[in-house]
């Protein structure tokens, strides 16, 4: 049997071209319904938690990357290499 990859989240905030650029690259490695995004600025505890530190990917609840994320990052993190 095989094992359903997991749903990373991004943590994102609007005009961050960081977060957009993340986007993108989950976009063209996973479609657009292979992954979720929360947008920060909607949740004060998520807006304290990751202001600084945005885009964070999330993979199971952990979070794996931050700020610049590339497409070799993601690979690593979502186990796909």
């Amino acid at each position: 049997m095989i094992a359903a990859m997991p749903r990373p989240v991004l943590y994102v905030r609007e005009g961050c071209h960081l977060c957009e650029d993340a986007g993108v690259l989950l976009d063209e490695m996973l479609g657009t319904e292979g992954w979720e995004a929360i947008d920060i600025g909607s949740d004060d505890d998520l807006l304290v938690r990751y202001a600084h530190r945005i885009p964070v990917l999330a993979v199971d609840g952990e979070e794996r990357l931050e700020l610049v994320i590339t497409q070799p990052d993601i690979v690593e993190a979502l186990g796909l290499g």
